[in-house]
């Protein structure tokens, strides 16, 4: 019965599982078993990337899971993301130790180089692997409830509220930025050595950790499918299609919406987790509101509210990206603008509504051939 709930009834998801579950069986072999001069060699590079691109999935996963089914667009969603990789990165600058520039065993190196003659108390904790995967949870948590619950509670929903989680973003953007505040100021945090003991740039941990990206997302996956197919599920759909009603049905819409706000802040910190170790740096540029919105059109150009669409959408736009920047460093947003565009106004359920469209219209195609067949 569950299987049937989370998979046999979402077609699309189980064809998107199973690619991730191809690519991770195919992806590590192919880097580490087949020879560099093999044309089915994967680089190291390309593993790191397409890592990144898993990161990324998840992140549009959990915005998908709360402007798709509760039609709460959020503007912000970067900020959790940065948190989460700033809570990791933390930590791999804890584990460098005398390893650093300069040579102190406590201090990370721009702490040294500002003379600050102790560690912050907020630092305390972050040299063990499990305090700094809570803080991953935890801090993304703490803050969309915090803000969820004055947001939700004074009923502000809509643009209002993809104003205020922008500004939200943009603020800590400006905070991060900051050297007294302890994170690195604009140069972040950067230069790690290794991740449980782990050398961070062997192609083993290269590996490790694209695995990880793979398998959590598969996890986020089944968990948010869990959820949208339960009564739960379709209560937050209700809210989304008539909050006014479901409220005077007596449905608590308010914990509801913070429930699923502070669930979906936890799946971004944990990309952002993944994705600094893969990438080697976090700064305050990824607060950057642009991101957070960029993130949205990831989301729309695979097709919200369908989860499986945010995955296929952020694969999509960053492979284009990634192949844009290569080749027109300068022109690339002009690409991404008229994709946007051309979605809204073409395919206003994304990429995945293509693919329906196709699949209705054989369909109808093959109704048509029996109706006249004699």
């Amino acid at each position: 019965m569950l299987t049937q709930r989370l998979l046999t009834s979402d077609k699309g998801g189980m064809v998107v599982l199973g690619i991730l579950l191809l690519t991770c069986v195919l992806v590590p072999i192919l880097n580490l078993a087949v020879p560099e001069s093999s044309a089915l060699h994967v680089s190291t590079f390309t593993v790191t990337l397409l890592g990144k691109f898993l990161c990324y999935a998840l992140l549009a996963l959990a915005l998908d899971l709360i402007w798709g089914y509760a039609g709460i667009l959020s503007l912000g969603h970067g900020a959790f993301f940065a948190l989460g990789g700033y809570a990791m990165g933390m930590y791999l600058m804890r584990q460098v130790g005398d390893r650093g520039k300069y040579g102190d065993p406590l201090l990370p190196d721009f702490m040294v180089f500002l003379n600050w003659d102790s560690l912050p108390w907020y630092w305390l904790g972050f040299d063990m692997f499990w305090f700094a995967m809570l803080m991953v949870i935890m801090v993304p948590a703490i803050l969309a409830w915090v803000f969820g619950w004055l947001a939700f509670r004074s009923r502000v929903t809509g643009v209002y509220f993809a104003i205020i989680t922008q500004a939200l973003t943009y603020a800590l953007m400006l905070a991060f930025f900051r050297n007294e505040m302890g994170f690195g100021g604009n140069n972040g945090l950067t230069d790690f050595k290794d991740i449980l003991g782990f050398s961070i740039t062997a192609d083993s941990t290269r590996i490790g950790l694209f695995l990880a990206s793979g398998i959590m997302l598969i996890i986020a996956y089944l968990a948010c499918r869990y959820i949208v197919t339960s009564r739960m599920g379709r209560v937050i759909v209700s809210i989304r299609d008539a909050e006014t009603r479901t409220r005077f049905c007596g449905y608590q819409v308010e914990s509801y919406k913070l429930w699923l706000f502070v669930f979906s802040a936890v799946l971004a910190g944990i990309a952002g987790a993944l994705y600094v170790p893969q990438v080697g740096i976090i700064n305050p540029g990824e607060f950057s509101p642009l991101n957070s919105i960029e993130l949205v059109v990831w989301v729309a150009t695979g097709g919200r509210g369908t989860l499986y669409g945010a995955i296929v959408g952020a694969f999509s736009v960053n492979y284009g990206k990634t192949i844009f920047t290569s080749f027109y460093p300068e022109a690339w947003l002009f690409p991404l603008g008229l994709l946007f565009v051309l979605v809204t106004l073409v395919l206003p359920k994304g990429l995945v509504g293509l693919f329906s469209r196709f699949k209705r219209h054989d369909k109808k195609s093959d109704d048509a051939k029996q109706e006249d067949a004699p």
